[in-house]
């Protein structure tokens, strides 16, 4: 019994008291997919799966999602590349 207690106790298991928040992910805009600016092709995938039970009928709306994402993660890398002390 005192390793499933050891186990519950572990420092990556993050427990939100009542009344508090759980714990923010490191970017701010990685916090809800709702933030990013892909939210629409996200959400047309979704109800894509939703409306067929053949994922290979949805193939465009994962292709227009991941292009997407792709445009999103080179802007931010080169927007942090433009703030870099480095660069």
């Amino acid at each position: 019994m005192a390793t499933a207690q050891a186990a519950s106790a572990s420092p990556t298991h993050h427990r939100a008291s009542p009344g508090t928040s759980p714990p923010q992910p490191p970017y701010p805009s990685a916090a809800r997919i709702a933030d990013s600016s892909c939210f629409p092709q996200y959400t047309a995938s979704l109800k894509c799966l939703e409306a067929n039970q053949d994922k290979s009928k949805c193939q465009q709306q994962f292709d227009d999602y991941k292009e997407c994402k792709k445009k999103e993660r080179e802007a931010r890398l080169e927007w942090n590349k433009s703030r870099s002390l480095f660069g």
